[in-house]
């Protein structure tokens, strides 16, 4: 399998991961413009994409939503609840109903050669998901946008050969920044994002001796930078209750803005 990330931050998300016989995008938080560059410069396009996996209805995850939907005839895949909100969401525009299929968390689905496990998610929004994708021979995770983890998601990501886990924020920059109180206590919040802290916790829980690889991504612009929370997960992983060292593995960030390198499990 291979996942790549086009854009993972608070200015917009998109994700693409599949294998020699499908491939679907998770999210479509950037315009189709950038959708369509980003996947040619990896030997894609839109139009081959067998779907799209969205995890929640934030503008940041489904603002290219309508064009890319509406230009390609994809479906759309997201529990009952996202659905709604995403018809709600002017800037999105129509979609044919007939696009979207209605999807329920803990629930596998499959999409040609892949099976997909969402998996439920403590965040702000109507019903949000993560995602679990296998075929025959691998699996990968993609785990963003949630305040806290518990022993469910451990569980729903253990085993994988690749993840893509949140590391937003870094708490001292949060808590000492420009952000209104109000906001900060959002994410910092149960129904937030996770800290580099808590992100280096989790990793520590899920790793195993067959993880090939690990993308950090979904970082704060204001609140995080690459080298903070790659230092602040490996201390977490190295410091932690496992048997594991950070440097055990490859552990990356995805850009903000720009392509990830292609990772191959």
């Amino acid at each position: 399998m291979e996942l790549f990330s086009i854009a993972s931050g608070s200015g917009g998300n998109c994700i693409c991961v599949g294998n020699d016989t499908h491939h679907v995008l998770i999210d479509c938080g950037i315009s189709g413009k950038r959708i369509e560059e980003g996947l040619n410069r990896m030997d894609h396009s839109a139009r081959e994409m067998d779907g799209v996996l969205i995890t929640h209805e934030h503008s940041d995850h489904i603002a290219g939503l309508g064009v890319i939907a509406r230009r390609y005839g994809l479906p759309i895949y997201a529990t009952r609840g996202t659905i709604g909100q995403i018809k709600r969401t002017k800037q999105v525009g129509a979609i044919d109903e007939g696009l979207f299929h209605e999807i329920r968390a803990n629930q596998d689905f499959s999409i040609g050669s892949l099976t997909i496990h969402p998996i439920e998610v403590s965040h702000d929004a109507t019903e949000p998901v993560a995602y679990v994708l296998r075929d025959a021979h691998s699996g990968v995770g993609v785990l963003t946008d949630l305040g806290v983890y518990s022993d469910y998601i451990i569980e729903n990501m253990k085993g994988l050969d690749a993840v893509l886990l949140e590391a937003n924020h870094d708490r001292r920059m949060l808590e000492a920044g420009p952000y209104p109180y109000p906001l900060k206590r959002r994410i910092l919040g149960e129904r937030g994002h996770l800290s580099n802290e808590l992100s280096g916790q989790l990793l520590g829980r899920i790793l195993h001796d067959g993880m090939k690889r690990i993308l950090l991504g979904h970082l704060s612009k204001e609140n995080n930078y690459e080298e903070l929370c790659l230092e602040t997960v490996g201390l977490e992983v190295t410091m932690g209750d496992n048997p594991y060292k950070a440097k055990d593995f490859s552990i990356q960030v995805a850009a903000r803005d720009g392509i990830s390198e292609r990772i191959l499990v």
